[in-house]
């Protein structure tokens, strides 16, 4: 695998047959305005935040852009100043935003209210997303089949499908929009989904009922955690139980282990591919990352090392590390190379973007490719530009 870094050089990569017609990345979802005390202060005593956005899949859909890959965005927001934000700052980074349906002003935008930890104090972070804008995303707000003409990989999140019970709705508007873009994708567009339960959106119970039909019926590319799927499905993971997962019980994987765990996962749902983000988190400044991918005939592949970050802010982290995962299945195909160069991508895009503040990743493809060949040859010389 270590050689294998070597051959994938991104800034290189001829993208000219992704440019040809409309965006061939789309995603939509919910961005949400976040609240950081700006003087590290405790949420109830500050009087000084930063407010920027945070999204699953806006972050998604920035960096796909940033790297070069036709990329839009899809979400209802308020006619207002934030709603504004929210369109204007992912088309600084190249994202299509046409289609971004928009509410009357009046109408809450989501929040999120984020106070920073250190250890051994943890992060702790506050939903207001009830009754959101972004939440009433339904059917018949977005023309899909004008949009999705040309799409490659069609991409949400389990967070997205909790709105609505988090809300009380008696439907679930975003599904319904979900269900529509479906039925106007073209031939051979993949679907891609990260899991990402959110407790404090639904119950297990809750989001098995959405979840499981939807990953298995209309699923490609299923991205979890071992965590999320212990919790939400009682999936062992090789030597250790569900159980013992839950209660963070277990050391470092074998490739057994996650083998076995993403077999399970893919007869589970019968996807064409898993995707595993595992993270260790020593503490709060510490973390240390790897990741892994198999595909439904068996292909396997792995972080070459569990690689450390020293820790800024980890929002964002994982969905950066879809973003590189993508890049790879789209310049490569969903074959073992593109999987094997897309988990590459995923893990220097990640660690790169936890040392930066805020949910974004505003990282380049040069550093990118700068990471992955470091940690091929070593070094950590002082770039000099």
């Amino acid at each position: 695998m270590i050689a294998s870094v070597a051959k994938y050089d991104i800034t290189k990569d001829d993208l000219d047959s992704l440019r040809k017609g409309g965006p061939v990345f789309v995603t939509f979802g919910e961005t949400m305005m976040r609240d950081t005390p700006a003087d590290m202060q405790r949420l109830e005593c500050t009087r000084l935040v930063h407010v920027s956005l945070a999204g699953s899949e806006y972050t998604l859909a920035i960096l796909l852009a940033r790297l070069g890959v036709p990329s839009a965005y899809v979400t209802r927001v308020p006619d207002n100043p934030y709603g504004w934000q929210v369109r204007d700052l992912a088309r600084t980074h190249g994202v299509n935003t046409d289609y971004i349906v928009w509410a009357p002003k009046t109408e809450p935008i989501g929040r999120f209210l984020y106070e920073i930890g250190r250890t051994p104090r943890r992060d702790m972070g506050w939903y207001q997303r009830m009754y959101s804008a972004g939440s009433r995303l339904g059917a018949g707000m977005v023309d899909w089949k004008k949009l999705l003409r040309d799409c490659r990989l069609f991409h949400t999140s389990g967070i997205t499908f909790g709105l609505a019970t988090h809300s009380g709705y008696e439907r679930n508007y975003l599904l319904e929009a979900f269900q529509e873009a479906l039925a106007a994708r073209p031939d051979g567009c993949m679907v891609g989904l990260d899991f990402n339960y959110r407790a404090t959106l639904w119950s297990k119970e809750q989001c098995a009922n959405v979840m499981t039909p939807l990953v298995t019926d209309y699923v490609d590319i299923l991205i979890t955690t071992i965590e999320d799927m212990a919790q939400v499905y009682g999936i062992a993971c090789g030597r250790y139980s569900a159980e013992e997962i839950d209660k963070g019980e277990i050391d470092e994987l074998t490739d057994d282990d996650i083998r076995a765990f993403a077999k399970q996962v893919i007869q589970h749902f019968k996807t064409r591919v898993v995707a595993i983000t595992i993270r260790y988190p020593d503490s709060f400044e510490q973390h240390r990352w790897e990741s892994a991918v198999m595909d439904n005939a068996g292909n396997f592949c792995r972080s070459p090392r569990v690689r450390p970050i020293a820790l800024l802010d980890r929002l964002g982290g994982g969905d950066t590390w879809n973003a590189g995962f993508y890049y790879g299945l789209l310049t490569e195909g969903l074959t073992p190379r593109g999987m094997e160069k897309g988990l590459l991508v995923g893990d220097a895009a990640t660690r790169l973007k936890q040392t930066l503040m805020f949910d974004l990743p505003i990282v380049t493809k040069s550093e990118i490719q700068a990471l992955m060949e470091a940690d091929v040859v070593g070094g950590g010389k002082r770039t000099v530009r």
